[in-house]
């Protein structure tokens, strides 16, 4: 006798990646804002002080559609891409962890 399980609704996996990019001498700061504004990969970006202009955080479906979303900040957006990072997972912060991980030390 078989038993049908129905399938487990999993959370759609998300593939983020932190991007630094700085400006090409001919784009103004505000192109790649407004590029960023129609971007649906784009979901934060912040102007920084350093040697690049700005960091954008990307996530997308798949892997496919983020490296598209890099490369189109070159090619649209007017950045040239310094540094591209991908984001594993988050850091659990909370103190239950380190209450936790002190208790089993």
């Amino acid at each position: 006798m078989s038993v049908d399980v129905p399938p487990v609704d999993e959370p759609e996996r998300r593939h983020e990646a932190l991007v630094g990019v700085r400006l090409t001498a001919a784009t103004p700061g505000s192109h790649l804002l407004e590029y960023l504004r129609t971007e649906p990969c784009a979901v934060a970006a912040w102007w920084i002080a350093a040697d690049l202009d700005a960091v954008v955080r990307l996530s997308a479906g798949s892997l496919t559609v983020l490296h598209r979303a890099v490369a189109d900040l070159r090619r649209r957006g007017g950045a040239e891409v310094i540094v591209t990072l991908s984001i594993l997972r988050p850091l659990d912060l909370s103190d239950t962890t380190a209450t936790r991980l002190a208790a089993t030390a």
